[in-house]
């Protein structure tokens, strides 16, 4: 019998489809430590973000088959040696898009309205000092009207894009590859409206956007450091539902104490799972500890396209 273990987890229903072909399934978690030795009794290993499958891991578990990723970013893998030893290697890039794309605009919306800053100061100064922050949060803006750079334009920057024209926002993209800005808009009653997106440099997006968003695999390098934060407009906002490490952090910090930067929204983080305590309690950053995917709509299509990936391909 083929046995899985579902380090991260699975979907229930994921979990049961795989049963119900044969398979062994485990959610229990193993440490990170503890994988060399422990993985050594499964055939496959399914992962999110947490755990990490590397050269070492992989020459330490000669029996691993399969190598599955719940999500859309496979940047804790070593894909390419996995793949050399004859692993296969699947991720999940369409079914957390759409999860992914509103937590943007939960973000974006509650930006411009300095909804995670009153919602820590109310319950401590709202009794006390109730007109103070009435003032201090009076001078919102709305998003019709304004543009949104998407940087990185795959899955979830479509969607993105998506949502941005129904706001009535102006979009600018860019990716490093050459894409297709023909979006197909699904109205109510079934009507379909294609647009189309402008596409941009990066160059154009940092000195002209109002709001910028990031959706790029992992850079060695910040794509957003002190000379990008620069050049930007004076109050823009920045989002990253993406990767750690594509903002340089200080420099965003440096950025929104000069206001530089009106607000910034973090799903991820340089130090996951530490991050440092400068971000964590800045008054102008709105946090989520990495959960751009974790919805329950978003993990149940996870969990069945990674299902489907994996019974297809011991069926082989």
């Amino acid at each position: 019998m083929i046995r899985i273990l579902a380090n991260d987890g699975i979907d229930p229903i994921g979990k049961q489809m795989l049963e119900d072909a044969g398979f062994e399934v485990d959610t229990n978690n193993i440490p990170q430590d503890e994988l060399p030795e422990k993985l050594k009794a499964y055939d496959a290993i399914t992962v999110r973000s947490a755990t990490k499958v590397r050269k070492a891991l992989i020459d330490a578990t000669p029996n691993l088959k399969l190598i599955g990723r719940g999500g859309v970013g496979v940047d804790n893998i070593d894909v390419e040696y996995a793949k050399e030893k004859g692993i296969g290697v699947y991720n999940t890039p369409a079914s957390s898009s759409l999860s992914v794309a509103e937590l943007v605009f939960a973000q974006l919306f509650g930006g411009v309205r300095f909804l995670a800053d009153s919602n820590r100061k109310m319950p401590v100064e709202g009794n006390t000092k109730f007109n103070d922050l009435k003032k201090a949060y009076a001078k919102g803006v709305e998003l019709r009207g304004k543009t949104l750079g998407i940087v990185g334009f795959g899955r979830i920057g479509r969607e993105v894009a998506k949502i941005a024209i129904g706001v009535g926002m102006d979009v600018l993209a860019y990716d490093l590859y050459p894409f297709n800005p023909e979006l197909a808009l699904v109205l109510g009653g079934g009507t379909v409206v294609n647009v189309t997106i402008e596409s941009a440099s990066l160059e154009k997006i940092i000195k002209t956007a109002d709001f910028i968003t990031l959706h790029t695999p992992f850079v060695d390098k910040a794509l957003i450091g002190a000379e990008e934060l620069a050049q930007m407009k004076k109050g823009v906002g920045l989002v990253n539902i993406s990767r750690g490490g594509l903002i340089d952090e200080l420099a965003l910090i440096d950025a929104l104490n000069s206001g530089k930067v009106s607000f910034a929204a973090l799903d991820v983080f340089d130090n996951e799972p530490t991050p440092r305590e400068e971000i964590l309690k800045h008054p102008k950053i709105s946090l989520t500890p990495h959960i751009g995917a974790a919805t329950n709509e978003a993990q149940e299509r996870i969990g069945v396209e990674l299902a489907n990936l994996i019974i297809e391909h011991f069926k082989k």
